[in-house]
């Protein structure tokens, strides 16, 4: 267990030093190689200011979507799309405020934009924390598994009708490779009892793994798909990609399928987190439905 949890530490912490992962960008082995063009698309990106989230804006910008940067910080945000319409001066792109630690945020965000926008055909949940010392969300969740599962969890529901009236949707959720660290705990989802920071991201990777599965499951039979990706250009090559039009509830890294932990597959967990994160969010209509009733008139 001593070893097992030292290796644990050597590897988050790596994560944690290299925690913009501008590095996984360059040491990323897959490459995307789809010059597939994106006019006419929106594509709505949250933490797009830094990091991968900024060089996938940047990438769908280049290809003529509509990029819409949801960011905290809206000046930062700003300061991100300034950038990128400078390195592609025919850049569509703009920024929304979106604070994954605020329920309010988050619904206000989504009214907005369903008022605003007319479709979604591209989903990226990027943005996350990483490493917090203890702390507590708006809503009183613990930090990690509030804004990386929770706060995208209700991004989703709100916007899936959006994304359901659109040609070919994808949604792509950015995890990680320390999934494979992962425990769902549910005797303790917001570590009231015990807290160390690289447990909690680890826990909150493997609840984005979980809910991509289910998420899949769910929308079977729909126009919509979604995938999960450890960081990396993979956000782009989800996003994007020919060959995956209609693959959908799998794990992706270095632009290829890749290995999910065993307790990132078990349907069983999958469902129990689902309808626990829907307790907690509250007000959730379809998404909270048991998937056995669930039809595609009333998904």
């Amino acid at each position: 267990v001593l070893f097992f949890l030292i290796l644990l530490f050597l590897f988050i912490y790596l994560l944690y030093i290299l925690h913009d992962y501008s590095f996984i960008l360059i040491v990323s082995g897959g490459v995307c190689m789809s010059t597939a063009p994106l006019e006419g698309k929106t594509v709505l990106i949250t933490g797009a200011n830094t990091g991968i989230g900024k060089e996938t804006a940047l990438d769908m910008a280049v290809r003529g979507a509509r990029v819409i940067m949801a960011c905290r910080d809206v000046d930062k945000g700003e300061e991100a799309a300034a950038s990128i319409r400078a390195a592609c001066p025919r850049a569509d792109v703009e920024v929304r405020e979106l604070d994954l630690a605020d329920t309010c945020s988050i619904r206000a965000f989504a009214q907005k934009f369903l008022r605003e926008v007319n479709e979604l055909h591209i989903l990226i949940n990027n943005a996350g924390v990483m490493m917090c010392p203890y702390m507590k969300t708006i809503d009183g969740f613990e930090m990690h598994i509030g804004v990386n599962h929770l706060g995208h969890f209700l991004l989703t529901s709100l916007l899936i009708g959006q994304l359901k009236r659109s040609v070919h949707a994808r949604i792509v959720v950015v995890s990680s490779l320390a999934h494979n660290f992962g425990w769902i705990r549910f005797h303790d989802l917001h570590s009231q009892g015990s807290y160390n920071s690289g447990l909690a991201y680890c826990q909150s990777k493997l609840a984005n793994v979980l809910f991509t599965r289910e998420l899949a499951r769910r929308l079977k039979g729909t126009n919509v798909t979604v995938n999960s990706v450890h960081p990396g250009t993979t956000s782009i090559y989800c996003a994007v990609a020919e060959e995956l039009h209609s693959i959908s509830g799998k794990h992706f890294s270095d632009c290829a399928p890749a290995f999910v932990a065993p307790q990132g597959r078990s349907e069983e967990t999958a469902r129990r987190l689902w309808d626990i994160s829907c307790e907690l969010l509250g007000s959730i209509s379809w998404l909270c439905a048991k998937a056995s009733y669930l039809s595609n008139r009333h998904f």
